[in-house]
């Protein structure tokens, strides 16, 4: 049987004082990675040698015997070593062609902390990591799986630039079934003004997400531009910037996933009822949504009277207050106000 790795990614609700600890445990996973890393540029560069595994761990563990860094023994060594780890293999694959150079990490970015087997413990639906007593709280979405059944290899506790946190199982799992086959075979081909155009002939709308939200976040942008550096403002204000990608990103994604899951199992849409239908996309420039009723017809405020000014029957369409209707009046009340403004300037 082939083994297929799968992950389940959930949310997460730390406490005050588990949000604090395992700020701890990403601030000394940030700092092995940067350090491990400027030393490794530093060797290449001057004296032309590589770094390996074996002599990272070593200087991390010489690291940790002195007084300055002595703190990175209170967190738990499985994430520090697995950062090394992921070093050395984003190293390799760098010196192999297959990817870029690494880059340092930063605070504000996304936070991260792998924990193998034997750092954390799950019993009974209940997830403990090394050097902790109380359990972290998470929420399980699959209803069909049981959470006390796996066996996870490996656990990454995260968190985002929104200050959201997820913890992800991986799990060693058979390798699904294939899907029955549907006997018909469909070309994509991916473009600009259109997502994608099929060999049927469908054509499946740019939803444009970012576009959408270009607007807000770019208004986001500039309040923290304008906001100190290092304040607390700014931090308020990065938080609300990412929370603007953040919408984009799961916009796309679940477009993504909808529109390949309608291409696999082979549905047969229309264009206007196609993999986009009940997803927030603006209309096409020929199926545009019908203009709002001015004056004649029914509203949700009940029927209006034609002989009602503009203005008037507008409200009472598009209002339920029960004193729009009433607000006809507003020609008499104006004429009074007229009528005193010139007695005022004694004109009359």
């Amino acid at each position: 049987m082939i083994c297929a790795r799968t992950a389940y990614k959930c949310r997460v609700y730390p406490g005050s004082e588990q949000e604090a600890q395992l700020g701890r445990t990403f601030g000394c996973v940030r700092l092995v990675w940067n350090k491990t890393l400027d030393q490794r540029h530093s060797r290449f560069h001057i004296e032309g040698k590589k770094t390996s595994y074996k002599e990272t761990d070593a200087a991390l563990a010489a690291w940790k015997r002195t007084d300055e860094l002595a703190f990175l023994s209170e967190v738990s060594s499985v994430p520090l070593r697995q950062t090394l780890r992921h070093q050395h293999v984003a190293s390799s694959n760098f010196f192999a062609g297959r990817a870029k150079y690494p880059g340092f990490e930063n605070r504000p970015g996304c936070q991260s902390a792998h924990y193998a087997r034997s750092a954390f413990r799950l019993r009974g639906g209940a997830l403990t990591l090394a050097k902790r007593t109380a359990p972290l709280e998470f929420v399980w979405s699959w209803n069909d799986i049981d959470p006390t059944a796996i066996n996870p290899t490996m656990v990454v506790v995260s968190r985002d630039p929104d200050g959201r946190w997820y913890v992800t199982f991986q799990v060693d799992a058979d390798d699904p079934e294939p899907q029955p086959e549907t006997g018909h075979a469909v070309g994509v081909d991916l473009g600009v003004k259109d997502f994608a155009v099929t060999s049927d002939g469908e054509r499946i709308a740019n939803p444009g997400h970012l576009d959408r939200k270009a607007r807000n976040l770019a208004r986001y942008q500039r309040r923290m531009a304008r906001k100190q550096r290092g304040s607390n403002n700014r931090r308020k204000a990065r938080a609300k910037v990412a929370r603007a990608h953040r919408e984009v990103r799961h916009a796309r994604q679940d477009f993504l996933h909808s529109t390949s899951t309608n291409l696999v199992r082979g549905c047969r849409r229309d264009r206007h009822r196609g993999p986009l239908r009940g997803r927030h996309v603006p209309l096409s420039a020929g199926h545009r949504r019908p203009a709002r009723p001015q004056r004649h017809g029914e509203g949700r405020a009940g029927p209006v009277d034609p002989a009602m000014p503009r203005w008037a029957s507008f409200d009472a369409r598009w209002s339920t207050k029960p004193h729009v209707r009433a607000s006809a009046s507003r020609s008499s009340s104006g004429g009074t106000r007229r009528r005193r403004r010139a007695r005022a300037a004694g004109t009359c």
